[in-house]
């Protein structure tokens, strides 16, 4: 079944993708709880869910608050960006990840905003503005907008300690996502905070992510051009 010298969570992965690839679990077919998954293998929830969330990811599962967790239908099965948190990430590397936060707020929905997030102009969003960096160095500027029945709690966060997307995929798991990558240069307050100059290249994502019945959050990430690269990854 699991493979011992693989991490914890990888384990859970390979059992889940084994039963996929085998046919055993079909299209739609409902994959074991947390709570299962956890005993099963000895492990904590949270070793599952990190799991599950990768598999989500991947677009080999779906994941539906309050419905469980499904093999994902063929259609979905698709190439797709791996949504990662920046701090797991840098951890990987051996690095240290800090953020600077620059701005929680509360505001009111513009008209595009608003159709992006799937409300109505003028309902209340949720607004942060980071700075990640690895090793002090910043590496990614965050300007995301929040749909607050996605994520009721996101501006009590203490975004120090935990990044918008760790919370994001723990409370509203990811069932689809949208994005789009572009070369820019970075405005006048994103070259002062991720300290470049104008003239610097950068790479902007765009992405918005769905969680169920709601649009969770959209987001732009600029990332300095000489800092940072983005991977791909691709499921027959």
């Amino acid at each position: 079944m699991e493979k011992p010298d693989l991490p914890a969570y990888e384990q859970v992965k390979a059992f889940i993708k084994g039963h996929i690839s085998s046919g055993e679990w079909r299209p739609g077919d409902p994959v074991p709880s947390e709570s299962v998954l956890a005993q099963q293998f000895a492990v904590a929830r949270m070793t599952v869910n990190r799991a599950l969330r990768e598999l989500a990811a991947e677009g080999l599962v779906t994941r539906v608050q309050g419905s469980g967790t499904r093999v994902a239908e063929l259609h979905r099965i698709s190439s797709r960006l791996t949504i990662r948190d920046i701090h797991e990430e840098v951890a990987e590397r051996g690095h240290v990840h800090t953020t600077r936060v620059l701005l929680v707020a509360q505001e009111k929905a513009s008209a595009d905003l608003a159709q992006s997030l799937g409300l109505q102009r003028g309902d209340k969003v949720f607004h942060t503005i980071l700075i990640h960096l690895e090793n002090g160095v910043p590496i990614q500027y965050e300007d995301r907008y929040v749909n607050p029945a996605a994520a009721p709690g996101y501006l009590d966060l203490d975004f120090t300690q935990t990044t918008p997307t760790h919370h994001l995929l723990a409370c509203a798991p990811l069932t689809e996502a949208s994005y789009s990558i572009e070369a820019c240069l970075p405005t006048a307050e994103e070259a002062r905070q991720l300290g470049i100059k104008r003239t610097e290249p950068c790479l902007a994502m765009m992405r918005r992510t769905v969680s169920g019945a709601h649009v969770a959050s959209v987001a732009r990430l600029v990332y300095p051009g000489t800092r940072y690269s983005f991977a791909g990854q691709f499921q027959a």
